[in-house]
């Protein structure tokens, strides 16, 4: 029943009280409300005018959900991360970051949590985040510079530097965390390397219309004020995004997959190849699809290269050698790799370029000798199925690894890879990743080239 209804018994004049009286009460309560609401927004604003952040000021970037909640996970197969949501605030010198949900009903209690700035978090030169969660703004630092764009802090320490991990730890997860914002994101980088980012600017530069923030080199009372940050990056799944896992993007857009990655580096560089070239069948007269192996120099070398690339022509392909190169351009090697249809190598870093191989083309990982397909099929095998590409290993026998000749056939290494495998992996890497070279029989390797001629026939 209705509060306003006239009971019986009840007078006009004594409702009519009675109304006026419950209408002053709830004016009053929306007063309160009102006062209360202004002041807490006056509390998680900086102290002075010139300091303040409003609404307006921190707007929400491009695809950007209205949860006004954080996120945190320290539980992540690699990573930790925190998705922040509000008036953040970040002191570069410190690694901190304090924020107040921009959702009231969010400002609970204090609450910390330790992130790691690193996409592994058991990477021993990995620095932590300390990330606080605060109930108002009361103890929030004041804000020395305000950004009116989300940022992703990360770090740029670990195992970058290597070819694959740049790709793997930083690239790969920094685009799925930064895409969604169409260039209007800024990324907050701690162990900052001037080097390692002006190889790779020209991805950088198409993720974010802004310089790079070097926090370790900012003023220890610099406060960087922002609506929303993305703190660490999440690795789910090496050399590849899991969608169902990748950050939601604007409503009705789907999430990003491992062949949005390679589209995306296709169109960085304008690589002009989004096919392969179709291998002829018999009786036809075409062009020879184009094979590129990728050579190596130290270890896990190919001793009888020259032969190998001799049977691959005398297969169908035209074919070639790549070595590539720690200071190479990435564009330049990028249109490189591109002009291919085929990519083969012994299991390594030099792999990461079938990124840049036209989707239907054809990935071929030499599998060292010691049971590693496990972990080759893991980091190179299954990403190259995500991005559009024909898998094919190709895995050594003990009559073709090197370790044969140096051990003996009565070596554990040889005889028993698994008493290898259980002794850790330091023995693992230093016997098959660290002293094998191969010498691949040119008779055996002969399928795996026919089977890769058999899938570039069959595309259009």
């Amino acid at each position: 029943m209705c509060c306003c209804e006239m009971q019986p018994g009840k007078s006009l004049k004594s409702w009519a009280q009675m109304h006026l009286t419950v209408s002053f009460v709830v004016g009053v309560l929306l007063l309160l409300l009102t006062y209360l609401a202004v002041s807490q927004q006056s509390a998680i604003s900086a102290p002075d005018a010139a300091r303040r952040i409003t609404d307006e000021k921190l707007s929400k970037g491009p695809g950007e959900t209205e949860n006004g909640k954080e996120a945190c996970s320290t539980e992540g197969p690699f990573s930790d991360t925190c998705e922040l949501d509000g008036d953040v605030r970040v002191n570069g010198t410190a690694l901190s970051v304090a924020f107040v949900p921009s959702t009231p009903s969010e400002r609970r209690s204090s609450r910390v949590w330790r992130i790691m700035s690193y996409s592994r978090r058991n990477v021993s030169d990995a620095k932590a985040v300390t990330v606080t969660r605060l109930p108002d703004g009361t103890a929030a630092p004041p804000c020395t510079a305000i950004h009116t764009s989300p940022a992703v802090l990360f770090s740029l320490g670990g195992y970058t530097g290597n070819y694959w991990h740049d790709f793997v730890d930083v690239l790969v997860p920094l685009f799925a965390a930064s895409r969604r914002y169409a260039g209007e994101v800024v990324f907050l980088v701690t162990r900052s390397n001037p080097w390692w980012l002006a190889k790779y600017e020209t991805l950088l530069r198409r993720l974010s219309r802004y310089d790079a923030v070097d926090l370790d080199h900012d003023d220890a009372r610099t406060v960087r004020c922002f609506p929303h940050v993305a703190v660490g990056l999440d690795l789910r799944k090496e050399f590849t995004i899991v969608p169902e896992q990748a950050p939601a993007a604007a409503a009705g857009v789907p999430r990003l997959t491992m062949a949005d990655f390679t589209a995306f580096l296709r169109e960085t560089y304008a690589l002009p190849r989004g096919a392969p070239t179709r291998a002829a069948a018999p009786g036809e007269t075409r062009r020879r699809p184009r094979l590129l192996f990728v050579h190596r120099g130290r270890y896990r070398r190919l001793v009888n290269e020259e032969e190998v690339v001799r049977a691959a022509e005398a297969a169908g392909f035209e074919a070639a050698v790549m070595e590539p190169s720690g200071d190479a351009r990435v564009d330049e090697q990028a249109r490189a790799v591109n002009s291919f249809d085929a990519l083969v190598g012994l299991h390594g870093a030099g792999l990461t370029n079938a990124v840049f191989l036209p989707p239907g083309g054809v990935l071929i990982q030499v599998v060292p000798y010691g049971k590693l397909e496990p972990m080759a099929t893991r980091e190179f095998g299954e990403p190259a199925a995500d991005m559009g590409l024909k898998y094919i290993d190709y895995s050594v026998a003990a009559e073709e690894s090197t370790l044969l000749e140096m051990l003996g056939p009565d070596h554990p290494a040889i005889r028993d890879p698994d008493s290898v495998h259980r002794s850790g992996w330091d023995k693992v890497a230093e016997f098959y990743l660290g002293k094998q070279d191969v010498r691949i029989n040119v008779t055996r390797f002969a399928p795996t080239l026919e089977q890769a001629l058999n899938h570039l026939r069959r595309q259009q």
